[in-house]
């Protein structure tokens, strides 16, 4: 499984923020989909990413979230892998760094997906215990 591609795994429908989005708008979403992260484009392009701890922080500082941009408080420097890249090195860099996920670019920083703890925890369970695998509503 470590050696297999993170395109297998990877989610291609990702909800996405962008950098001139007010925090009421990232809060929204991140909520309507329940996920902890959002990557921040600009023109397709990874630019950043946004989590609820972010929001929390902000939150604080007693802001109000209509009025702060995402560009204002998201991660710039962001780890972002390829999607022939390794469901190992995935791993290894969720790990090593406790991010709980990894957006998938191409080559020229175009978002193409997102890999999340949960998605690697998922298809190791599916080939330990494809029989039970079924019966959880996270499993796609």
């Amino acid at each position: 499984m470590m050696n297999e591609k993170i395109s297998t795994i990877m989610t291609t429908e990702v909800i996405t923020v962008g950098p001139e989005d007010n925090l009421d708008h990232a809060k929204q979403l991140l909520e309507e989909h329940e996920v902890e992260h959002l990557p921040v484009v600009d023109d397709g392009k990874l630019v950043g990413i946004l989590s609820y701890y972010d929001l929390w922080e902000v939150n604080k500082e007693f802001k109000e979230y209509s009025k702060v941009k995402v560009k204002e408080i998201m991660t710039r420097k962001v780890v972002h892998l390829e999607p022939n890249d390794k469901i190992g090195t995935a791993t290894e860099v969720l790990l090593h760094n406790l991010f709980q996920a990894i957006p998938i670019t191409d080559s020229d920083r175009n978002l193409v997906g997102i890999v999340t703890n949960l998605d690697i925890l998922c298809r190791s369970y599916k080939k330990e215990y494809p029989k039970h695998y079924e019966n959880f509503k996270y499993f796609k």
